[in-house]
């Protein structure tokens, strides 16, 4: 798939997830242009040879850094960014495969894609929790230089 398409498909996933949870109005493109960041984010550095479950902690990461700045700016919770921009990191693609082989039987495989599907979310977790902990240091370093 070309970056072209990358794109597109990741920032009207992100928008679409918006519209579904009825995501004000005023703020879907930024909704869809965070999904869009995080994912392409998480595709350059998979396309590069990274690890795929470190390419989505950078992607989630990103995610929630975006989300904040959007969320300072416009006034608004971080979560409606946050949520939405996380959309085409979720590992649905592996969960499908990794049942799908629990069906017919071939446990090994199915357990190796249930292994990455559960390191991709915690991954998810850990970079927005990561994020949320250095926007709050540096809101307290800037309190006290009082900046």
């Amino acid at each position: 798939m070309s970056m072209i398409q990358q794109i597109v498909t990741s920032f009207l996933a992100s928008v679409a997830f918006g519209i579904i949870f009825n995501v004000p109005k005023k703020s879907l493109l930024k909704c869809g242009f965070t999904g869009m960041v995080g994912w392409m984010f998480y595709y350059v550095l998979k396309d590069h040879g990274v690890n795929i479950i470190f390419a989505t902690f950078v992607g989630a990461f990103w995610v929630a850094v975006l989300s904040h700045v959007f969320a300072r700016k416009y006034r608004t919770p971080v979560i409606i960014f946050s949520v939405c921009g996380i959309i085409p990191l979720v590992p649905g693609g592996f969960a499908y495969d990794a049942m799908r082989h629990f069906v017919i039987s071939e446990y090994n495989v199915a357990l190796s894609l249930a292994a990455k599907v559960f390191f991709m979310s915690l991954a998810i977790a850990i970079g927005l929790i990561v994020s949320e902990v250095m926007n709050q240091l540096i809101r307290d370093w800037r309190k006290r230089r009082g900046v």
